[in-house]
């Protein structure tokens, strides 16, 4: 029988199959797995070392799709917005993956290049090493949630007789709006920006005390 032109497994082929379980289950095995790509579970080991390695593969397949602003030709409150957005966009579409991810060390280069341009952003704003990994964290900590809370049930809180008046008001308002965590993701980032503006020091020599 003639060889297949090309090999039936790759790298590619893991992590897209990976990918499908987590979104479907929220989790996967490598045996899973290995049944899903209709392959021995001893297979996966040829082109990959294991569990870990798979996760940081679904990582880059999450984000390769980012677009990265031009930093040089945008304000850097700008460049923040868009690759922040880029990321949740990418996030809120497989929202099962996020608790994997924040367990395991980032590696994968797709997403190294991501932390780098946010670096970036923010030196140009003026922000020193420790300030600037500071605000890394929070733009990713406030992404992750949002990402998790664009898959949340349509019912996210139930109130009971013991609710104030005041919960009840605000769940009224807007929860059954479809729209709202994309325009609650929005509002966050908005006011985060804000925040990063005013702690950018004011002359670029600052830089270095925060």
């Amino acid at each position: 029988m003639a060889r297949p032109s090309k090999p039936k497994l790759s790298t590619t082929a893991i992590a897209e199959a990976a990918l499908n379980l987590v979104d479907a289950h929220g989790e996967f095995t490598l045996p899973q797995l290995a049944k899903a790509l209709s392959v021995s579970a001893s297979s996966l080991y040829n082109h990959v070392a294991g569990r870990d390695e798979i996760i940081e593969l679904m990582r880059g397949r999450a984000m390769s799709e980012i677009r990265l602003p031009d930093l040089r030709s945008i304000a850097w409150q700008e460049a923040v917005r868009d690759i922040a957005t880029e990321y949740w966009t990418s996030y809120s579409q497989h929202p099962r993956l996020i608790p994997l991810l924040t367990s395991h060390t980032v590696r994968d280069i797709t997403t190294l290049r991501v932390y780098d341009a946010l670096a970036e952003a923010f030196a140009l704003a003026g922000f020193g090493p420790k300030r600037r990994l500071q605000a890394i964290t929070i733009v990713d900590s406030f992404v992750l949630g949002s990402a998790l809370d664009a898959a949340a049930p349509a019912l996210v809180w139930e109130p009971n007789a013991e609710s104030s008046r005041y919960f009840k008001e605000a769940l009224d308002a807007d929860l059954s709006d479809s729209g709202r965590p994309r325009a609650t993701f929005e509002l966050g980032l908005s006011m985060l920006l804000a925040a990063f503006g005013q702690q950018a020091p004011a002359r670029a020599n600052d830089a270095e005390d925060c």
